[in-house]
């Protein structure tokens, strides 16, 4: 495996020169685009190449955390009444998803506006006690008490991220969100700024592939019925506007985030970790998804 996963990372190498750093926030922007690495971990244990153990902000690789925290703290019904699950075609921080009034079933919790609306959901007395159990809680599914927010990274956004607040004032303009803006968005940047390597995004997935159980203690970590509803999700919306692309190259749930990871679900089967941190034009690591589509293809890990 480590040859095979050594080999693809040669392959795909020349697509990091490809990419441009999402120089929108301004720590994302000093990120080295050579780095490229990759994790497996499946039964058969980890296997890493490249730069595997090289720590980067998780970005929108949180949102299916965010997803899950808010199915465990409220339900099932309270996620699906607040964000939808279909795809929007639009980037992942367009405005205009609709020409009507703004409602749930226009969003999903894999783009901003969605996962913005989602940290209301999780349970805390404030929104820096909200965040806490989301670190917590990732902590606990990545099986690393290491992992904590880049400072740098979380002011950056915190500077720069207007764009956000305005996502945030538009859902409470029409209604859907009611906390104050700056403490909801406090929970929300701190969130995307976790620091993360390849192996945590792919123990992370493993979790999610075995349906919540954590597969080295056997415990339950979240039950079965949320890990399909968040796979169901990234299957249809993880990559952005790409995602029906994905689905067709790789053919399995994935979520992207713009610091460059990428982290992949295979049922029952394996989690996977990339990162390479220059981006397509949709925001998805250009070189993350070249490697994938040919673990794809040499594993047939494509459901479909």
């Amino acid at each position: 495996m480590n040859t095979l996963l050594n080999d693809i990372l040669h392959t795909c190498r020349p697509y990091t020169v490809q990419g441009r750093l999402a120089n929108y926030i301004p720590e994302l922007a000093k990120a080295d685009p050579d780095k490229l690495g990759i994790c497996i971990v499946s039964d058969d244990g980890v296997h890493c190449a490249g730069d595997a153990q090289h720590r980067f902000t998780m970005q929108s690789v949180v949102k299916p955390l965010i997803l899950l925290q808010a199915l465990l703290d409220s339900s099932i019904e309270a996620v699906h009444d607040l964000v939808g699950v279909e795809a929007t075609g639009k980037p992942f921080d367009a405005f205009n998803y609709s020409d009507q009034a703004l409602t749930g079933a226009h969003i999903n919790p894999m783009i901003n506006t969605g996962a913005i609306a989602l940290c209301t959901l999780i349970r805390g007395n404030t929104y820096a006690e909200k965040f806490d159990r989301l670190l917590n809680f990732t902590r606990k599914i990545a099986g690393n008490d290491s992992m904590v927010v880049d400072e740098a990274v979380y002011l950056s956004e915190k500077a720069t991220g207007n764009k956000n607040r305005a996502l945030a004032y538009m859902l409470k303009a029409y209604g859907m969100i009611h906390d104050p803006v700056d403490e909801i968005l406090e929970c929300y940047f701190r969130a995307c700024s976790i620091l993360a390597s390849c192996e945590d995004l792919a123990k992370i997935a493993y979790v999610l592939a075995n349906h919540g159980k954590d597969p080295v203690s056997g415990v339950q970590l979240f039950p079965a019925e949320d890990a399909r509803y968040v796979n169901a999700t990234l299957m249809t919306c993880g990559m952005y506007d790409g995602s029906g692309e994905f689905a067709l190259r790789c053919g399995f749930p994935a979520k992207s985030g713009v610091g460059g990871g990428i982290m992949g679900v295979i049922p029952r089967r394996m989690g996977l970790g990339v990162y390479s941190p220059a981006l397509d034009r949709k925001g998805n690591s250009l070189a993350g998804i070249r490697v994938l589509q040919q673990l794809s293809n040499q594993l047939d890990l494509s459901v479909f």
